[in-house]
């Protein structure tokens, strides 16, 4: 065997052999990527049945995913992202509880339960319903900082901001907008240093809400999250407390 061949063999293993390790790299991306699509926090079917459907409100699912809630005169518009790595059905009982009061919810659908891949959901909601005058935006957790994200290039078009355990990365401060900053006190998810630095970016009159007894998760019906406190009152008792904070807010 000449040295050529053998140098060529010597060529054809490193290939041989790279081949392999690319193949085991991808094969582990894409276990990586198919547990983290799963690993996330799903609504709780059994929970959810403490929230039934008001009469005289409409649950109906777009094609987006978009889920709304209509009541028959409403007086208001709210959309709503969800909060990271979230089933976003989760947050229905919330979202129904506020319609059974009048106001119009859209409750958006995200890419891989990441409000920040799809800053632009609430696109197009409010055009469908032109007889409501005022619309409002808000989210929980990392979808409130997405929402706020969405507005700060559509302030005129809302009436204000709610966020739920969770806070503005945007300055939002200039303006007539009206922003509800609700959590719970009991609440260790929320990262309380960023919390209060990004105040400077609401307006110097926002309204800020401390639920006593409340968490980070009992906003939706999914469960405890990891890192979070242990709550004092009920999922279906801080959902109740969040609704009558936020009618008080757009009244």
């Amino acid at each position: 065997m000449d040295a050529t061949t053998k140098e060529m063999k010597k060529k054809s293993k490193k290939i041989y052999i790279a081949g392999g390790i690319s193949a085991v790299l991808v094969l582990l991306l894409a276990i990586v990527c198919v547990w983290y699509v799963n690993d996330y926090y799903r609504a709780d079917k059994a929970a959810m049945e403490a929230f039934p459907l008001a009469s005289g409100v409409s649950r109906t699912v777009l094609q987006d995913g978009t889920v709304i809630f209509e009541p028959e005169q409403a007086k208001a518009g709210f959309i709503f992202y969800p909060g990271g790595k979230v089933e976003h059905t989760a947050y229905e009982p919330l979202l129904q509880t506020l319609a059974a009061e009048g106001v119009l919810c859209a409750l958006v659908e995200v890419p891989l339960r990441l409000a920040i891949l799809n800053v632009d959901a609430a696109e197009g909601i409010a055009e469908q319903y032109p007889e409501i005058e005022n619309w409002y935006i808000g989210g929980h957790s990392l979808g409130g900082s997405a929402a706020a994200m969405y507005l700060e290039e559509h302030t005129d078009e809302f009436a204000g901001l709610i966020l739920l355990g969770s806070y503005s990365t945007v300055d939002l401060s200039e303006g007539e907008l009206e922003v509800l900053s609700v959590y719970g006190s009991e609440d260790k998810v929320l990262n309380k240093e960023n919390y209060l630095e990004s105040k400077e970016n609401l307006p110097q009159d926002f309204m800020e809400f401390i639920i006593e007894g409340g968490c980070h998760a009992y906003f939706g019906v999914y469960g405890k999250q990891a890192g979070d406190g242990t709550p004092t009152i009920s999922n279906v008792e801080q959902i109740q407390m969040t609704v009558e904070i936020m009618l008080d807010f757009m009244e």
